[in-house]
C-alpha cells in the first residue's frame, strides 16, 4: 500500500530495530495502524552474535531483526517506510513526520525507539575490531572469551566499572590509557579483584586484540572492553520538545515507568530512552512503550 500525507495511522514507529519492532508488534496486536519508518542502521550491526536474549541466545543479530519484521509485518495492518526521518513535531491531528526524502505521514500517537551513536576512542585498530573484539558489554560478550585474557581500555575513570566487573568473565588488564588516575582506594579495589593495571599511553591494537603502548610493549589480549560516548542517532526528541537526562556516557531521552516522555502522546525505548542496554531490555521496554501508547490511544 503507498504511504501518503493523508494515509491514517493510530501510531508511528521512529526506528524498526528490536526496540521499535517489539513496540510496533504490541500495537499491531492491538488491530491499531501502525506505520514503522527506519534507516536501517542498528547499534549492533558489527557483532557476529548476540547474547544473553531468550531463545535467540548466539544467533546473528541481523537474522534477530530480520526475523522480527517478518512476523510483524505479517500483520495487515503494519506498514514499514525505509526511510531516515528529518523532522517530527505535532500538528493538530497529533503528531506530522517528515522523512529526509519528502515523504510527510501523520499520526495520533509516536513511538520513538532511534538508539544511539557510538563515539569511539581514537585509537589505531579500534574502530575495525569494534563488536568483533572490542566491546562494551561484558553481559553480551564477555562469556564468549572463555576466562581468558580480558582488557579493559579506559578513557575516563568510568573505566573502573568496567574492571570491577569484568573478573567474573577472566583474567583482567585495566589499561589506564593516560585517561585518569586511580587513587588509594580504586587502587585497593581493583587489587582485591585481582586486576592487573597496566599504565601509559594506548598507540594501537593489533592482531585479535593485543594492546601495543606507546613506549612498545605489547600485552596480548583475548578480547577488549572500552566505554563509548553515545549520542542519539536522531534529533527527531529535540525536535518534538522531549526532555533529556545525561548519563554517564551521553545523554538520552527521559521517560517514566510507562516509557512515556514528557510530551504527551510521545513514548521512546530502546538504546535511546535509557543510559545502557542489550537486545532484551531493549525488547522489554519496546513491549511496555507499545502497550502504553495502545493505552493512550484509548483513554487519553
Amino acid at each position: 500500500m503507498p504511504i501518503t500525507p493523508t494515509s491514517p495511522n493510530d501510531a508511528i514507529v521512529i526506528g524498526g530495530s528490536y526496540a521499535g519492532l517489539s513496540a510496533a508488534l504490541q500495537l499491531a496486536r492491538a488491530r491499531r495502524r501502525v506505520l514503522v519508518i527506519d534507516a536501517g542502521v542498528r547499534r549492533n550491526r558489527f557483532a557476529r552474535a548476540s547474547h544473553g536474549f531468550l531463545g535467540h541466545d548466539g544467533r546473528a543479530p541481523g537474522l534477530i531483526a530480520a526475523e522480527g519484521r517478518s512476523q510483524l509485518l505479517a500483520y495487515p495492518n503494519v506498514r514499514w517506510l525505509d526511510a531516515t526521518v528529518s523532522q517530527a513535531g505535532a500538528d493538530d491531528e497529533g503528531f506530522r513526520v517528515t522523512t529526509a526524502d519528502g515523504n510527510s505521514v501523520r499520526a495520533r500517537k509516536l513511538v520513538i525507539a532511534t538508539g544511539v551513536v557510538d563515539e569511539l576512542p581514537t585509537i589505531e585498530g579500534v574502530t575495525e575490531r569494534w563488536g568483533r573484539s572490542v566491546f562494551h558489554c561484558p553481559y553480551c560478550h564477555g562469556y564468549e572469551l572463555d576466562q581468558g585474557r580480558i582488557g579493559v581500555l579506559a578513557t575516563s575513570a568510568l573505566a573502573m566499572h568496567h574492571a570491577l566487573m569484568l573478573p567474573d568473565w577472566g583474567q583482567t588488564t585495566l589499561f589506564l590509557n593516560d585517561a585518569f588516575t586511580p587513587d588509594d582506594g580504586q587502587r585497593a579495589a581493583l587489587a582485591a579483584r585481582g586486576v592487573t593495571v597496566q599504565t601509559g599511553a594506548v598507540a594501537r591494537l593489533v592482531d585479535m586484540a593485543t594492546v601495543e603502548l606507546r613506549d612498545g610493549r605489547r600485552v596480548v589480549m583475548d578480547g577488549l572492553f572500552t566505554v563509548s560516548r553515545t549520542h542519539l542517532a536522531s534529533p527527531v526528541a529535540a525536535q518534538l520538545g522531549c526532555a533529556l537526562e545525561e548519563g554517564p556516557t551521553g545523554s538520552f531521552i527521559r521517560t517514566d515507568a510507562m516509557q512515556a516522555t514528557s510530551v504527551p502522546g510521545v513514548f521512546a525505548c530502546g538504546d535511546a530512552a535509557r543510559a545502557a542496554g542489550n537486545v532484551a531490555i531493549s525488547v522489554g521496554a519496546g513491549a511496555l512503550a507499545g502497550a502504553m501508547a495502545h493505552r493512550s490511544l484509548m483513554f487519553d
